[in-house]
């Protein structure tokens, strides 16, 4: 028997973010207290879900929920590391199905 899944409406759509560094770490180290206090308002917002580096660490991954791709990619042109042109973005729009409670 197949378990039906509850399907819960997210109060707006998610996406996935990944941030890939094109400088040298020293330059993002010089650069983070900045990135993370601007994603600190993004997060009192409530635009961010959760961010954090990847291991090892080359760039790094958030979740946001935004009306729209558009505010996405303004929220992006904020991030200290997009003005510093030290890092490049990937946007995909997601689904989440299962476990999407945990983010509403």
């Amino acid at each position: 028997m197949v378990a039906t899944v509850a399907r819960e409406r997210l109060p707006m759509p998610i996406f996935l973010v990944t941030i890939s560094y094109t400088r040298p770490l020293p330059e993002i180290e010089a650069a983070t207290d900045d990135h993370r206090a601007y994603l600190r308002t993004l997060l009192d917002a409530g635009r961010l879900l959760v961010s954090g580096p990847l291991v090892p660490r080359t760039g790094g991954m958030m979740i946001l929920q935004a009306s729209d791709a558009s505010e996405v990619e303004a929220l992006i042109a904020q991030d200290p590391f997009c003005l510093r042109k030290l890092a490049s973005y990937e946007t995909r729009q997601w689904n989440p199905v299962m476990g999407a409670q945990r983010l509403a």
